[in-house]
């Protein structure tokens, strides 16, 4: 399974050869962004040109001895004896040296790249043996007429958990819903496709891509405080509660917005015999699978909480007692993979999927060998991200940065309005999560810090930026499957009908869960996640 949507790393489909069948000033947009991202080269590529990059300027930079005043306080970690920020060459000996002998440590110390692989071992067991198909498929087909808009969508964004599935099973599986329920059929596409992609980052569980961006986050933020340590959970309380959020936005947008706007669906505009398809239903074997899943996690979760909840329990605390900063919380990585390795490996026994141990370890091999692309990615994003640091260029940046919007006046909450809007644009040409993040942390991360907030806030933020934009980019890796699918439902449908059509829901997303950040942040106060704070002091 991959990691998710956006890290496939294709994401030059084949799809953006479709004709746009619409002109105007929107049209045009979008050729404008289908050509920069088709000028930007191979993610692997962009981060080994960045590699070089740093070095070259951080040689250029060292010649000058560029440096800036360090705002923390004195005697702060990190702060040098006269208060500045050297900008350090790797144009030189040392610099050599230090490239040379690190570039194993940088990789294998990458925080994001062992605990993805660690969790996507368990999410692998349950995929592989049907446990999660088979969970999709009983949630939306068992759903009753009036909520299976609101099902669909909802289904979509916990799909996350195993991204492929809500592309390859979900989207086409909503299609054939609506149409066999006198909906167009392009509407239970355009809904499933908003819960899966557009409401991306907002899921019930923690999921891979959790720890994937805390570790990108936490060596960010590492450059102003080498202490801060920033977990998988950081964001769990806000995208909690943001999938109600997402769900109900998704389900206003299809019924007032999109569906009216499709019309009656007329079947000969089809290219495929519809009369053909079937959904498959969860037959009575695999009932019995998710029932016995089912009371598999409740007695994990009960196992859990009785080494939580109770003072004085091993997954508490051991000094202060309390579940902040808990060996719990720490190793939430482990649990993901008990929670969802556990239940697969009981589904698997009951349906026959799993019956011997070769096929637990085939179930996780698998998982593993569609991680190559990514560990690749990983390796030399994992250079990037040390490099940056060893040079202080990201420090530099970030205190300049924070200078400038210091002198406009440019520090309060708005400044997320601007974050958020950054981030979606970034998104349209650079589709993968991690690429993205791993670029853009590292200077945007240590700014909004010396401006005064926590990078718990700043990662919540970004995670809007990079969900809602994802619906309206050919440079989305699934672009391709979507066109494909909507295609069977509509003759010739090219990209630029496909856009349209989900533009409503980036554009209410974007509205909904930013007003929602705001409100939940900055009105209500409240933590975006388990011990996350708001605000930084630096």
């Amino acid at each position: 399974m991959s990691l998710d949507q956006q890290d496939d790393l294709e994401s030059r489909t084949t799809a953006t050869e479709q004709p746009l069948q619409q002109s105007g000033l929107f049209v045009r947009f979008l050729n404008i962004v289908e050509r920069l991202g088709n000028l930007l080269p191979h993610p692997i590529t962009l981060f080994a040109l960045f590699c070089l990059a740093v070095i070259v300027i951080s040689g250029i930079a060292g010649y000058f001895e560029l440096t800036v005043t360090d705002p923390r306080p004195e005697g702060a970690p990190g702060r040098s004896a006269d208060g500045l920020i050297h900008v350090v060459s790797l144009m030189n000996g040392e610099g050599l040296r230090m490239i040379v002998s690190n570039l194993v440590t940088n990789f294998t110390g990458f925080t994001p790249l062992g605990t993805v692989l660690v969790a996507l071992l368990g999410v692998g067991i349950a995929e592989r043996s049907g446990l999660l198909s088979a969970a999709m498929r009983s949630l939306v087909m068992g759903a009753s007429k009036r909520l299976v808009t609101l099902t669909i969508v909802f289904a979509g964004i916990v799909s996350n958990t195993a991204s492929e599935l809500g592309y390859v099973v979900l989207i086409p599986m909503a299609a054939l819903i609506f149409h066999s329920l006198g909906r167009h059929p392009l509407a239970g596409l355009a809904a499933a496709f908003a819960g899966v992609s557009g409401g991306y980052s907002a899921n019930l569980l923690l999921g891979t891509v959790d720890p994937l961006l805390s570790g990108i986050t936490e060596a960010a933020a590492q450059m102003i405080d080498p202490e801060y340590l920033v977990g998988p959970e950081v964001n769990w309380y806000f995208m909690f509660v943001s999938t109600f959020v997402i769900t109900a936005l998704g389900a206003f947008v299809t019924e007032k917005i999109v569906e009216p706007k499709l019309g009656k669906y007329d079947a000969s505009e089809a290219s495929i015999d519809l009369g053909a398809q079937k959904m498959d239903g969860v037959s009575a074997v695999e009932k019995r699978g998710l029932k016995a899943a089912a009371i598999t996690t409740v007695v994990l979760g009960a196992i859990l909480a009785l080494t939580i909840v109770p003072e004085n329990e091993p997954l508490r605390h051991p000094e202060t007692g309390l579940v902040a900063g808990s060996p719990f919380l720490k190793g939430i990585v482990a649990f993901i993979f008990i929670c969802f390795a556990i239940p697969g490996l009981v589904y698997g026994k009951v349906v026959g999927t799993m019956k011997r141990d070769k096929d637990v370890i085939d179930a996780m091999s698998h998982s593993m060998s569609t991680m190559g692309m990514y560990i690749v990615l990983v390796f030399f994003a994992s250079q990037f991200v040390a490099f940056f640091k060893w040079t202080n260029l990201g420090a530099v940046l970030a205190v300049t940065g924070a200078d400038a919007l210091n002198a406009v006046g440019l520090t309060g909450p708005l400044v997320f309005l601007l974050f958020i809007m950054m981030c979606g644009f970034i998104n349209l040409m650079l589709g993968s999560a991690s690429a993205q993040w791993a670029v853009t942390a590292p200077i945007f991360v240590p700014m909004l810090m010396l401006v005064g907030y926590a990078p718990e806030t700043i990662q919540a933020a970004y995670r809007i930026g990079d969900s809602v934009t994802n619906l309206i980019t050919p440079m989305m890796s699934y672009f391709g499957l979507i066109l494909a699918v909507a295609s069977q439902y509509k003759k010739n449908l090219g990209i630029g009908t496909l856009v349209a059509t989900m533009l409503p829901y980036s554009i209410v997303f974007f509205i909904g869960w930013t007003c929602f950040f705001f409100i939940w942040v900055f009105a209500l106060g409240l933590p975006v996640g388990p011990g996350a704070a708001t605000y930084y002091t630096p």
